[in-house]
């Protein structure tokens, strides 16, 4: 409790202040007069809060060296003691609660009154009326203590959401690291860049290398960790701000940044190194490539410009390419239209999405076409539904698959069509929804039935057939 001495109220403002409550405020005359009496009695008295009646409703305590303002309760009614050794004298006590109640105040306080309020009585009483003098006055102490402290405590658990708020010692467990790291790395799209890779891979005309395709799927998984370890430690205040991203480890403090930034080295260094020595070296520089394009470019693109979707649509289309080129050691016309596929199906995919987090966009930051230009995201969406199905009619033309392919991919290709159509023409969340969650399966199938449909690869020991006799075959 903060306490003035009376000195303070001395002169012209000590003047104003006692006439102000002497004549202005009626209720306040008593305790103007006992404030009167304790300076002219005792100058150096201090002067609490609990002595004016205006400041009754509240006080400022202080407690974990910081202020709190409480209002004090409702008083408590007045406790009547009765006195047995005389049942004609009934004394009224008012007590003022207190913040700390100790016993022997508390049983000292009925002694003086009873001694002021029977001067006459002899202090020498027996011994059983001093015992029934003490438990009343015990009991009293007992419902003064059980009233509400006026005085904030702090419970255990506030101050350990506080501490955990403050700045401290990080203490990883590594029973929780896998958990972490897979957070980190964003798994789910980790498996479709190796996925799509592996794809990549299968397409190839080229003898299947179990070893080859091991390697090149780890060293592809290990660049893709990286990259995505990378653009959450570039992003924690954005992700900070949105739904989707707020529990994501660098966000919640699971690990420092120096710890997500080692376990993105720590990725991406053997995973270049596995692809450029143990495949080859445009795969090792493709995997390099596409960590530069992503955690340089497409992120800081995010809160740019809308330009960040087209170089997020290259990133994801190389790791196809890589699976190619993992095979074959060179870039050829059939690794570049495996990457098309991914490129043009990223945008009805990630439009849709983009389409239902519009908000979380706007309050991280981010220049998306959904939130700049939403015109522009269904018309883009719509588009490249419709170009999946130009680049199915194209496989078999540069030699990648057979006509069958064409035919059979062309109705799942007509049904991603339509719905970006009614997501075009309506724009709502259920249109959205449903385009998206048909390009979760549309991927997979297309890429299935490539491989069904893939051309049979022509061995190089077999003799080329003489260029006159193929007039002849056809004649014939």
């Amino acid at each position: 409790m903060y306490k003035t001495p009376c000195s303070r109220l001395a002169g012209l403002v000590g003047v104003n202040v006692k006439q102000i409550l002497v004549q202005n405020v009626p209720q306040c005359n008593q305790t103007a007069r006992s404030l009167i009496q304790l300076h002219r009695r005792d100058p150096s008295n201090w002067l609490t809060y609990q002595h004016l009646n205006f400041l009754k409703r509240q006080y400022v305590a202080k407690n974990n060296s910081e202020l709190h303002q409480r209002a004090i309760a409702k008083p408590a009614p007045a406790l009547t003691i009765v006195d047995e050794r005389d049942d004609s004298i009934e004394r009224q006590v008012q007590r003022i609660p207190t913040i700390d109640p100790v016993v022997t105040d508390t049983v000292s306080q009925p002694e003086d009154v009873t001694s002021k309020a029977q001067p006459g009585i002899s202090t020498l009483k027996p011994n059983t009326e001093d015992a029934a003098v003490q438990k009343d006055a015990m009991s009293s102490t007992v419902v003064t203590s059980v009233e509400t402290p006026h005085v904030h405590v702090e419970t255990d658990e506030a101050r350990e959401a506080r501490l955990d708020r403050q700045w401290k010692e990080m203490k990883v467990d590594v029973a929780d690291l896998p958990d972490i790291y897979a957070k980190l790395a964003k798994i789910k799209l980790t498996a479709l860049v190796v996925t799509s890779a592996a794809a990549g891979y299968a397409m190839a005309p080229v003898p299947f290398d179990p070893l080859i395709f091991f390697v090149s799927s780890l060293g592809t998984g290990l660049a893709s960790c990286t990259a995505n370890s990378i653009n959450q430690y570039f992003e924690v205040p954005f992700d900070s701000n949105m739904n989707r991203t707020k529990n994501r480890p660098l966000v919640r403090g699971q690990i420092s940044p120096l710890h997500a930034v080692s376990f993105a080295l720590a990725c991406g260094i053997p995973g270049v190194a596995l692809l450029t020595l143990a495949v080859n070296p445009l795969t090792g520089f493709l995997g390099a490539l596409n960590i530069f394009l992503y955690t340089c470019c497409y992120t800081p693109l995010k809160r740019l410009s809308i330009t960040n979707t087209w170089v997020g649509a290259v990133v994801g289309a190389i790791p196809p390419v890589m699976g190619w080129t993992a095979a074959t050691g060179c870039l050829e016309p059939g690794a570049l239209l495996m990457g098309a596929f991914l490129y043009s199906w990223q945008f009805p995919h990630f439009n849709a999405l983009s389409w239902n987090l519009r908000e979380d966009y706007s309050r991280g930051g981010y220049r998306m076409m959904s939130v700049t230009h939403p015109g522009m995201c269904k018309r883009v969406a719509l588009r490249h539904s419709m170009g999946l199905i130009g680049l199915s009619t194209l496989a078999p033309v540069l030699d990648v698959t057979t006509w069958t392919f064409p035919v059979i991919s062309l109705p799942i290709n007509v049904y991603i069509s339509y719905l970006a159509f009614r997501f075009y023409r309506k724009g709502d969340r259920n249109s959205a929804r449903k385009l998206f969650f048909c390009s979760l399966w549309h991927l997979p199938m297309l890429l299935l039935l490539a491989l069904t449909c893939k051309k049979p690869r022509r061995d190089p020991e077999d003799p080329a057939l003489p260029p006159a006799s193929l007039p002849l075959t056809l004649q014939s």
